[in-house]
This record gives C-alpha cells, structure tokens and sequence, in this order.
C-alpha cells in the first residue's frame, strides 16, 4: 500500500485533487516525527495551487453577547455564566473598526454578530455599517450573522457583501455534543443559500473540542463537499463559564498536523488562521502553519479573547517573504 504522503504528491501537489476522508484520517495518525515532511508537502502545495500571497482579514463584533443558542465552546451563549455581557456598536465605531484593519493592509472587514440569525433591526444596522465604511474607504466586507433567509441572502448581496461567514463547527457526527439548540443541517442550508447567491463563502470550525481524529477527518471531508472559498481554522480557546471551560488545549502537534491534513484536503482553499492559535501554537507554531498550508490570517484581537498585534503577524509575513494579498486581487 503505498504511503499517504507519497500519494498526496502525486494527486494533490501534482493534480490538484484534495484527499479523501480516509486519506485524510491517514494523515491524521501520521507519527510526529514526520510532521516536518507533511507540513512541507502542504506548503508546497499551498504555493502552487494558492501562490505566495497572504489574505489579511480583521474583525469586528456588532453585536456581541446575549445570544441564545448554546454552542459549548461560546462565551457570547446568554445561556451560559460567562462574563461577556450584551452589547451594540454604533455605526461610527464600526467605520472607525474598518478603517484601522484597512491600516495594516487587510483587504477584508468582517461584521460579526452573536445571534441564531438576524432580525430586521439587526438587518438595518448591519446596512448602515456597510453603507457608511463604503463611504468612507476601500475593502471587501464580509458578514457572519449566523442562519438566514433567502431573502436575508437577497438583501445582502444587494448590499454588496463580498463573502460570508457561517462556520460548520465540527462533523455532522460530533455537532450534537456542542450545539443543542439547532442543527447541523440547518446551518448546511445556509451555506447552500450562499453559495447559489454568489457571494463568497467561508465556513471552517474549531478543532480541539473532543472530536476524534476520526471526526477530524470527517470534517475536513464535510467542508471540502461544500467547496468554500475560504476555511478559518480555530482552535478551541476554553472561555470560562461555558461547557468547554475546563477543556485541555489542542496539543501543538495535533493542531499543526491538522493544518497539514487540511490543506492537503483542500488545494485551492483559502486556508485561514483564526481564533486559539496564539494558546495552542504560540509564535513558533504561528510560523509552522505559515510554512505549512496557512495562507490567510486574522490579524488583531478575535470576538471575544485576544489576538497577537497586527505588526506581528505582518513582521512574520515579510519575514517570510509572504506579500500581503492586495485588495484588486480579491474583487
């Protein structure tokens, strides 16, 4: 039987045909001390089916906290005893918020609302925000405002979003032990309403919160069905008060290997570092995944736990010789 790593050359380097589920489980059980050879095979890939350039991304939550689903791994849950508290931004603050990220050279904002799905006075802030950063600067803004309509579709397209973000969270098969109040499927029905929009579509999860490696592999199966344009890949970050609280910290080389596993899953993705990774990979592991299949990165602090400070990340990048992603290449 030939060797997973050798086969992922030929048909993923070479073909540009992402691993299947088992291959990626494969992957998934590889020993450590050939994690420096997946980690370059998946940045061999990244360059070629990618190309050098990073995405910068910042964002930005409207409405942060009192949200009434219960996904264990949020400190934003009203369900939970957590010490986020319910509040708005006004539309001044949102601008400002664009303007500082467009500072470091990202050519993405993401508005992030904590809400199962938005209600009209949600839908008309949201507006407003756009309608003025637009006024005011140049950059692609993407929305995450959780399970919509399709005339919540309608209206954002129309309004210009460029993408949109609404994450899977894990496998079908885990979904229930983190989120109760909603479903794995009706999270899937968004994503298709996206993506027959035609606006852009992110959707990753969080790695680390008790999955198996099995439903690892069955994740990254389950995201590369929906062919997003983009993946954010959390780690989970245990917040207080929540029903992860007390979890362990994704071990660095399992976060790495998955990253690995992840890319080689999904050649052409825009392969996304997001929340965790500063806990679970800290600055050295930051530039593992960076070598290792990451090609984007939220820059800053995250929705409700800090980040590393914008000039790090770009000081990494030039290091690197990784150019950020100019805003004409994403239009």
């Amino acid at each position: 039987m030939p060797d997973v790593l050798t086969t992922a050359r030929e048909q993923v380097l070479e073909q540009g045909r992402g691993l299947s589920r088992q291959q990626v489980l494969e992957v998934l059980r590889l020993p450590d001390e050939r994690l420096d050879e997946l980690l370059g095979l998946a940045h061999e890939v990244r360059m070629s089916w990618c190309g050098p350039a990073v995405e910068v991304e910042g964002i930005i939550s409207l409405k942060t906290g009192g949200c009434p689903e219960d996904c264990h791994f949020c400190s934003q849950s009203g369900l939970f005893d957590s010490p986020v508290r319910a509040a708005w931004l006004d539309v001044p603050a949102l601008v400002e918020a664009a303007k500082q990220t467009a500072k470091t050279g990202a050519t993405e904002f993401c508005i992030v609302a904590a809400v199962r799905g938005p209600d009209a006075r949600l839908m008309a802030q949201v507006a407003a925000g756009i309608a003025a950063i637009k006024d005011e600067l140049d950059i692609n803004i993407a929305c995450s405002l959780g399970i919509l309509t399709t005339e919540q579709v309608d209206e954002l397209v129309a309004l210009g979003v460029h993408r949109y973000n609404h994450n899977l969270e894990t496998a079908r098969s885990h979904f229930p032990n983190v989120v109760t109040t909603h479903s794995w499927e009706e999270r899937r029905e968004t994503l298709q309403l996206v993506r027959d929009s035609g606006m852009e579509l992110c959707c990753g999860g969080i790695l680390g919160m008790g999955e198996s490696v099995e439903q690892r592999a069955e994740f990254a199966a389950d995201l590369a069905e929906l062919e997003p344009h983009e993946v954010p890949l959390n780690f989970l970050n245990p917040r207080p008060g929540t029903p992860l609280g007390d979890a362990d910290v994704l071990p660095a080389a399992d976060a790495l290997r998955a990253i690995g596993a992840f890319r080689l899953a999904l050649p052409r993705t825009v392969l996304r570092f997001a929340g965790g990774r500063e806990l679970t990979l800290g600055d050295l592991g930051a530039r593992q995944g960076l070598l290792g299949g990451i090609n984007a990165v939220i820059v800053g602090n995250y929705l409700t736990t800090l980040g590393r400070p914008p000039e790090s990340d770009l000081d990494l990048l030039a290091e690197l010789q990784m150019p950020v992603k100019a805003l004409n290449a994403t239009l």
